[in-house]
């Protein structure tokens, strides 16, 4: 077998090695590259500091306490409070008062579906018309309630949460920047 690059791939070892080492030799990091079967062309070097085989050096963290950005603690503080405010229960009463009976109406159709088939397979070979039974519609039913459901959770997301987590998310950015303001003073 070859990989994308055009080398054959080798199994790491024995008399069919295609690098020609030997058991005692000692192996390079791009021995083992040209024999691992993950191998592929278009990773090489990920990871790795300039081609060198070593570890690259990590990448430092994208947010740094600094000027206009607030500590921590503030931050932390900030978002608490606002996970604390009736704006924010409320869009999770929301957004739980949708989710949670759509996720049972849909484990219990789908469990139904389920028992239906194994229990009473004389109810779902029933043919309904021409070569289409029981079975076939409920089978279709699920795909249809899966699109139905998706549609509704988002068309309740744009009309009872969007607007109420867009003010949250704008109030919750004015406040971060009001804390570091206020702890750059």
């Amino acid at each position: 077998m070859q990989s994308s690059n055009g080398r054959p791939h080798g199994d790491g070892g024995g008399p069919a090695d295609p690098s020609g080492k030997h058991e005692n030799q000692e192996q390079t990091s791009e021995d083992v590259r040209y024999r691992d079967p993950w191998y592929d062309a278009l990773a090489s070097g990920w990871g790795e500091g300039e081609g060198t085989g070593t570890p690259a050096a990590r990448v430092p963290a994208a947010r740094r306490e600094g000027p206009g950005r607030p500590a921590d603690g503030a931050a932390a503080e900030v978002y608490l409070a606002v996970q604390r405010s009736a704006a924010f229960q409320e869009v999770r009463g929301r957004y739980r008062r949708f989710v949670v009976p759509a996720v049972v109406v849909s484990l219990v159709w789908s469990a139904a579906y389920v028992v239906a088939a194994t229990t009473a397979p004389g109810l779902m070979a029933r043919p309904v018309a021409g070569a289409v039974n029981v079975a076939m519609l409920a089978g279709i039913g699920q795909f249809l309630t899966t699109f139905l459901f998706a549609w509704a959770y988002a068309r309740h997301a744009r009309l009872r949460r969007d607007q109420a987590a867009l003010d949250l998310r704008w109030d919750t950015q004015a406040l971060t920047r009001g804390a570091a303001q206020g702890g750059a003073s």
